[in-house]
């Protein structure tokens, strides 16, 4: 497994040296992205399968755990008729019967909460305002929490469920994989930040900079979106998108497609789709054109004079090397990192300069992606139950276990280190179920 040599620099934080975020470049792309890092596991269950020492049973959905004097030995649940729903549409869940396997040893790897919105409603942090009315998926339907009852349902603990990390950069996906399907913009720090109103957003609502500090902001206006105010210059230069589909050169390990799509003119060829078929993308070559857009694509009381209110000072304070203007002072700071200045971060410029355009307005919705709680565990994976003892036999690992242990980021992340706690908990809880079934 390699990774592209360019780190990326997200999650900044929104405050002092001390506080959070990452203080240094962290975030490691994967050379082939999920497949690739996917890859070699892949690799290794399949010679599993052909020799005999692994089955896989896809359509198979566990309802139950099989407990046996104080210990989980397996798993009963619904085998699914097969479904060939089209791309963007769930697949039923139709059961034709019923399975029971029996296991020396029961791993819950099933992810987060992210495709069941209901879960997340349910479980939204008290010390936020309340949840979106509507929120696009980051994840699959699939990912929709229902083996956090059935681990509880067997004695596990569940903890810190209240921890989430929801984006605020999320867009609808023109050709969606899955209902409701959203795909993250990762930005560069220059895209202009209003909420729904029209109004800027004041630090630490940043792009790339504080994902809940930002996320407080929107929904403490009482509406689920927000916009970015850009250039065709920033447009080009900072919109990342999440995503193996939207980072073919990557995906593909193509050094010749990852020159022309990173240091090419124009846009990456996903974002020019997204320009071209998204509906969060609006353009126009005067602001007031876009304006009007936008207010004809909203149900907030967008003020168009607060727009270019806001428009106008950023642009004021760019003539002034001294600026007090911080989005500014940290446009100029990313420069500093050459990894930045090379393909993440446009030269400081006016957004009304007429050589930047044409202008962009992109409304941005609330993405859920990932939790941070779930199955506690111990160092060894092993689920704690009720008694605050491990539960014979039953381990779970990844982010049905809060990326390990139950919590191991705590109540904010670093991006960069997600699939690192999935990738080491999956190890330990491997190594001791294996351990376990041998003793």
């Amino acid at each position: 497994m390699g990774f592209f040599p360019v780190v990326g620099w997200a999650e900044r934080g929104g405050s002092t040296a001390s506080g959070h975020g990452n203080s240094v470049p962290r975030f490691h792309i994967t050379w082939g992205t999920g497949p690739g890092l996917v890859h070699p596991f892949a690799s290794r269950l399949r010679r599993g399968i052909a020799e005999g020492q692994a089955r896989y049973r896809p359509r198979h959905r566990v309802t139950a755990l099989a407990t046996a004097e104080g210990r989980v030995v397996g798993a009963h649940g619904e085998v699914l008729a097969e479904d060939n729903a089209p791309r963007g549409v769930a697949s039923h869940r139709n059961a034709l019967g019923t399975f029971h396997v029996e296991a020396g040893a029961v791993i819950v790897a099933s992810g987060g909460i992210g495709g069941n919105h209901e879960l997340v409603r349910e479980n939204w942090p008290d010390r936020l305002p309340p949840a979106p009315k509507e929120m696009l998926s980051g994840v699959p339907a699939h990912v929709d929490g229902l083996m956090l009852k059935i681990a509880e349902d067997a004695g596990a603990t569940l903890v810190n469920t209240d921890r989430m990390w929801h984006y605020t950069e999320g867009i609808t996906n023109h050709s969606p994989v899955w209902p409701a399907h959203g795909i993250r913009i990762l930005p560069g720090p220059s895209s202009l930040w209003l909420d729904a109103t029209g109004k800027r957003m004041p630090p630490p609502a940043l792009p790339g900079f504080d994902t809940l500090g930002t996320l407080d902001q929107i929904l403490k206006t009482g509406y689920d979106h927000s916009w970015f105010i850009l250039t065709q210059r920033i447009i080009e230069k900072e919109f990342a998108l999440s995503g193996s589909e939207q980072n073919p050169d990557l995906t593909g390990k193509s050094i010749r497609e990852l020159l022309k799509q990173r240091l090419g003119s124009g846009a990456p060829g996903p974002v020019q789709a997204f320009i071209d078929r998204g509906v969060d993308f609006l353009h126009a070559t005067d602001l007031d054109s876009l304006i009007s857009q936008m207010q004809a694509n909203t149900d907030a009381p967008l003020n168009g004079d607060a727009v270019r209110q806001a428009v106008y000072q950023r642009d004021s304070a760019y003539d002034n090397k001294f600026t007090k203007d911080l989005q500014l002072a940290a446009i100029r700071d990313a420069r500093h990192y050459v990894g930045d200045k090379l393909i993440r971060v446009a030269p400081p410029h006016r957004l009304l300069e007429p050589k930047a355009g044409p202008l962009y307005a992109v409304k941005l919705h609330v993405l859920t992606r990932k939790s941070l709680g779930g199955i506690q565990t111990d160092l060894q994976g092993r689920v704690i139950g009720n008694d605050g003892a491990p539960i014979p036999g039953l381990f779970s690992a990844g982010e049905v276990s809060g990326f390990g242990g139950g919590g191991i980021h705590g109540y904010r992340a670093l991006e960069g280190t997600f699939v690192g706690g999935c990738i080491f908990s999956g190890r330990t809880a491997g190594r001791a179920a294996a351990e376990h079934t041998e003793g």
